[in-house]
């Protein structure tokens, strides 16, 4: 099959970070994940970038790029910046330091302007960022010895990528204003195609670009990550068959897998509430699916009232979509239609992105 592969793209998770020397593809420090924080960084990010900019929160690229810079005894003359599609990529493409602007979005790339504004270029650690293309925009064809290893064509090319969100918008077919993906993996991630552009770092929105419109939205730190904490897939599974998804439950959580909220809350001391727990397991689950439909639901009420396009419809992305009972309560919390994305992987997505390129 992948004789018949004739471009890739690849998605990750926004703002995992990675300064890699571009002279020897060494990593000069280690991964930061998405949702670390760097609130060391923070108070200096707030001096240089506009007020509320999406760069304002401790957990963004940026403050990530600067705290490594302010602490890193490694040589910074030959430092890139890559995000975890970008190191990847690079691996298949071979050409350090190539970006896209939804992964960029988060390090204070300007995809409107489409360039990094003048507060960043002015920056001493600036030739750190990397160049910048459009989602899926050929790079360059796959690297010889990866192709030779692997049974790739000798035409196969390597686009830029995309962030896992976006790539799970895209496999959704959403195409409309109004329209909404939630993605339900390890963490919940929201995006609503807007007409209009909103940022706000107070609370986590940010909107990343999509052809002429805007995807609008944040990501929260609650999500699967905190069920497989709590319960087994096989007691998810047999749980979830013993409740009724059209009572509400009375128990209110604020579902954390460890301290901190991005999204519709920005705080990054925020502590999980999973208590206080009732005796049947089935009650507690129920209690945790709600809570996080309550979160998701606050989350796109915020959005309208920072001026976004109302959502219509909601379309599920990610493991969760898989779980019917847990679709039924979200209707009922969102007060709008939901149903599961024809295409649940964000995969999916990235490999659209792909084909696009080489129509």
């Amino acid at each position: 099959m992948r004789s018949l592969i004739t471009s890739i793209s690849i998605d990750g998770t926004s703002a995992t970070t990675l300064i890699i020397d571009s002279k020897t593809g060494e990593a000069l420090a280690r991964p930061l994940l998405y949702n670390e924080s760097c609130p060391d960084a923070l108070p200096i990010v707030k001096s240089i970038a506009p007020s509320n900019h999406t760069v304002c929160s401790g957990s963004s690229t940026l403050c990530k790029l600067i705290s490594w810079w302010a602490s890193s005894d490694s040589s910074k003359e030959s430092a890139v910046l890559m995000h975890q599609s970008d190191w990847l990529l690079w691996l298949l493409h071979g050409k350090i330091g190539v970006s896209d602007y939804n992964n960029a979005l988060k390090v204070g790339y300007d995809p409107e302007l489409e360039s990094y504004p003048p507060w960043l270029k002015s920056q001493p650690y600036s030739h750190a960022l990397p160049s910048i293309q459009a989602p899926g925009t050929i790079i360059s064809t796959i690297k010889k010895d990866i192709r030779t290893k692997f049974g790739f064509p000798e035409d196969c090319v390597v686009c830029t990528g995309t962030t896992d969100s976006i790539a799970a918008f895209l496999a959704a077919r959403a195409t409309l204003p109004g329209k909404a993906v939630t993605s339900l993996g390890s963490t919940l991630a929201i995006k609503l195609l807007s007409t209009t552009r909103i940022d706000d770092a107070r609370f986590g929105v940010y909107s990343h670009r999509l052809d002429d419109k805007w995807l609008v939205g944040g990501a929260s730190n609650t999500g699967g990550a905190v069920l497989r904490q709590l319960f087994s897939d096989e007691q998810l599974d047999n749980l979830s068959t013993q409740i009724n998804p059209n009572e509400a439950s009375p128990l209110d959580y604020y579902p954390l897998p460890a301290e901190g909220e991005r999204f519709p809350i920005a705080d990054p001391k925020m502590a999980p509430r999973l208590g206080p727990r009732p005796q049947c397991d089935a009650a507690y689950l129920h209690g945790i699916l709600e809570s996080i439909a309550r979160i998701e639901a606050k989350g796109y009420a915020l959005l309208k009232d920072l001026g976004a396009t109302k959502v219509e419809e909601v379309f599920t992305a990610g493991g969760g979509s898989k779980n019917d009972k847990w679709t039924k309560i979200r209707e009922r919390v969102l007060g709008l239609p939901v149903r599961r994305a024809l295409q649940t992987e964000a995969a999916y997505g990235a490999a659209l992105l792909a084909l696009k390129a080489t129509e």
